[in-house]
Parts: C-alpha cells; sequence; structure tokens
C-alpha cells in the first residue's frame, strides 16, 4: 500500500531531522546497569532499552513516554511476526544507511551521533525494524477491511468515486532507468569522490534512455536498470521530489545511496487516466486519510490481549 508506506516511514523517521548539529555536542549517558522493567508477552523490556529511547526524545528534541512507547513497540514486532512478516537485516540496514543520506551524512557520522546521544544505533535500527514491521501489518489490516467493505476491485472504487460526483483522476506515468556506480563498502571511503565525478560526468551526457547501456560499457562496476512503467504515487519517497522536477529526457541529480552513487533517468512521462490510477490514488487518500485512526485502533487491541508484567 504505497500511500500508508511513505505516510508511516516519514512521519517516524522525520521527528529526526536536524539531529546532525546537536550531534556535534550530545555526550554519551552514563552506563548503567541494565534490569527488567517490563515483561510483554514473555518479551523483557530493559532500564537500559527505556534509558535509549528517552535518549532518543532528547535527540529529536520531543517529549514521550519511554517506557509506553518500548511497549507499543515489542507488541508491534511481536504482531508482524505473528502475521510472518519478516524484515531483513538488509533491509533494516538499507533504510539506516538510506537515512543517513537523506540527512547529509555517511553512515559512520549517523554511528557516532547514534552513540554520543545516548541512543545508540542497534536501538536506532530496532526502531526501523518495528516501524518497517509495523507498516506491513497495518497495510494487511487495510487491506483486509477494505475488502470487507466491498471495494477490492478496481471498478467497484472507481464506480463509488464517480457516484459521489468526482472524475476519474489522473496521474504521470514515468518511464525510468536507474543508473548505479558501484563502490564496495569496503571501498566506500578511498573511491566515494572519483565515483561522484564519473556519476555526474555520465549524468550530463545523458539526454535519453537509448544510449545509456552504450556510455556505461566502458565504465567500471556500472549497472543499469530498466525500472519500466512506475506510477507517479508509487514513486519511492527518497526520489519522488527529484523524478517529479526532471523533464522527460534528462536525469536526476547524483545521490549517495547505499550501493554507492546512483541517478533517475527520466525515459519518458505522460498524464494517464484509468481504473489502475484511480483505485491508486483513491487507496493512497484513503490510507492517508485513516492511517492515525488505524494505528490507534490496531495498538489498542494489542494491547488489551496482551500480558504486560510491570516488574
Amino acid at each position: 500500500m504505497p500511500g500508508m508506506r511513505k505516510y508511516f516511514l516519514s512521519a517516524s523517521l522525520a521527528l529526526f531531522v536536524g539531529t546532525t548539529a546537536i550531534g556535534a555536542t550530545a555526550m554519551t549517558a552514563p552506563v548503567q546497569a541494565s534490569e527488567i522493567r517490563y515483561i510483554v508477552n514473555n518479551m523483557p523490556i530493559t532500564s537500559a532499552d527505556i534509558q535509549h529511547r528517552n535518549a532518543f526524545f532528547r535527540l529529536q528534541r520531543r517529549k514521550g513516554d519511554a517506557a509506553n512507547e518500548m511497549i507499543e513497540q515489542t507488541l508491534r514486532l511481536a504482531e508482524a511476526q505473528r502475521l510472518g512478516i519478516r524484515i531483513s537485516d538488509k533491509q533494516v540496514n538499507d533504510a539506516y544507511a538510506r537515512f543517513a543520506t537523506g540527512n547529509k551524512m555517511q553512515v559512520a557520522q549517523l554511528d557516532a551521533i547514534m552513540s554520543q546521544s545516548g541512543v545508540t544505533r542497534q536501538h536506532f535500527k530496532e526502531f526501523i525494524r518495528s516501524q518497517l514491521a509495523w507498516n506491513q501489518a497495518l497495510g494487511a489490516r487495510y487491506r483486509a477491511e477494505q475488502s470487507g467493505a466491498g471495494l477490492s476491485s478496481q471498478q467497484e472504487a472507481v464506480r463509488n468515486m464517480l457516484k459521489k460526483g468526482g472524475t476519474k483522476p489522473s496521474a504521470t506515468e514515468y518511464m525510468l532507468q536507474q543508473v548505479i556506480f558501484v563502490i564496495p563498502p569496503a571501498e566506500r571511503k578511498s573511491t566515494l569522490a572519483k565515483r561522484k565525478r564519473e556519476a555526474e560526468s555520465l549524468r550530463a551526457r545523458f539526454n535519453g534512455c537509448a544510449n545509456t547501456q552504450q556510455f556505461a560499457k566502458g565504465l567500471l562496476d556500472v549497472t543499469v536498470r530498466d525500472l519500466g512503467r512506475i506510477l507517479a504515487p508509487q514513486l519511492p519517497p527518497e526520489w519522488a521530489d527529484q523524478v517529479k522536477k526532471t523533464r522527460a529526457g534528462g536525469a536526476t541529480g547524483v545521490r549517495e545511496t547505499e550501493r554507492g552513487v546512483e541517478f533517475i533517468g527520466v525515459c519518458s512521462a505522460r498524464e494517464v487516466s484509468d481504473d489502475r490510477v484511480a483505485e491508486l490514488v483513491l487507496q493512497n487518500e484513503n490510507a492517508n486519510a485513516g492511517a492515525d485512526e488505524l494505528g490507534k485502533k490496531y495498538m489498542d487491541e494489542l494491547k488489551k490481549k496482551a500480558k504486560i508484567i510491570q516488574r
């Protein structure tokens, strides 16, 4: 469910924007002996977990109930496991690296901020894991509720919209090409600047997708991937703004990613209006409008069923 995925990931992580400024002065919290504070469905929450979450609040410059957040995080992960949702370490590491890049940092810099602030890299990564897992659980719940309401087909969604006096929405459909200058992790520090120059050089010559493969042949460790047709609401959040600002036949700016450095070529762009577009637009609107309410309702249900023991 693209709309809900974007909402929950960005809503959770965007709170962290601006930490670079305080990372330089943040001091590591004193290490204390860790004790079990809560047991949630046989899963322990320790005083160290709560301490790390409080440090996370300070880093975000917000207030919150750290113990309650850790209880809810534990319930989210347990529910995802019950549903068979598995978030791999690679998914978490990729999201962590994207977050560093999005805040104009190297992963090592983000690691340092996590350590200096008392959050720790592992605590933040588990937070990311829980958000990714919860997003999938919410998506499954949303689809089940929509299906139960008889809105499972494209035709039904469009019909309901038109009954309310609406017009069939349109969206931009892109043909995209991804160009990746691969950098092995062990060589990132020594070759990043050189690879960025190579990527910028190829990007400057980009004038459509037909010749990219030929241009890339003479370059070492360059991958060109045709991404096919993608509607605007389906664009990954980290690329969406740049793609929308790029004319057909042009390329986005070069970005550092966990794979190396890369850019997206916009092969073509056109406005389309059909049942698939209508369903996607409606789905995103409904998901974003009801995301908070659905998440609260779902969590309330999990808490009522849970066995929570305070030590």
